[in-house]
């Protein structure tokens, strides 16, 4: 019985293909090195400052309540429709320059006359406001009989 062996090929090593390999990868991490940014080329665009003569607080939403007698109260004063326009001109412009939304919540009595929203809404309108949601005064009878 003869037994037939393989015959031993060339077994060297190939370099050729090994160069090809590394050319790609030297390529590979060339490409993505460029490709980041450093930290000082990023553009920023900072908030700038609104001059005032007093410092005015503002959260992110305002509540604004009108009372049955058509009394408008923000952040706890009671304002005419002037200075309500006045402070939500403030207001509008404080939320653009932090670049935060603009939001009012009217909050009326259930008894208010339409009339007195709607000259809350016409200064809203005038500030240029366009987040406006209404809230009605939760009745005094069912929250007791609760």
């Amino acid at each position: 019985m003869r037994i037939h062996s393989q015959p031993e090929g060339n077994l060297e090593f190939q370099i050729a293909p090994m160069v090809d390999v590394i050319f790609i990868l030297i390529l590979f991490f060339m490409c993505s090195a460029g490709a980041t940014k450093v930290e000082n080329e990023l553009s920023l665009k900072l908030p700038g400052r609104l001059s005032q003569d007093q410092p005015l607080r503002m959260l992110d939403e305002q509540i604004i309540e009108i009372e049955e007698n058509g009394q408008i109260i923000l952040n706890d004063q009671r304002l005419d429709t002037a200075s309500l326009g006045a402070t939500l001109g403030r207001y509008k412009a404080i939320s653009e320059d932090s670049k935060s939304s603009t939001v009012i919540t009217i909050l009326t009595a259930k008894n208010t006359k339409y009339q007195r929203i709607i000259d809350v809404l016409n200064e809203c309108a005038a500030a240029k406001i366009e987040s406006v949601t209404f809230m009605t005064q939760p009745d005094e009878n069912k929250l007791a009989s609760q």
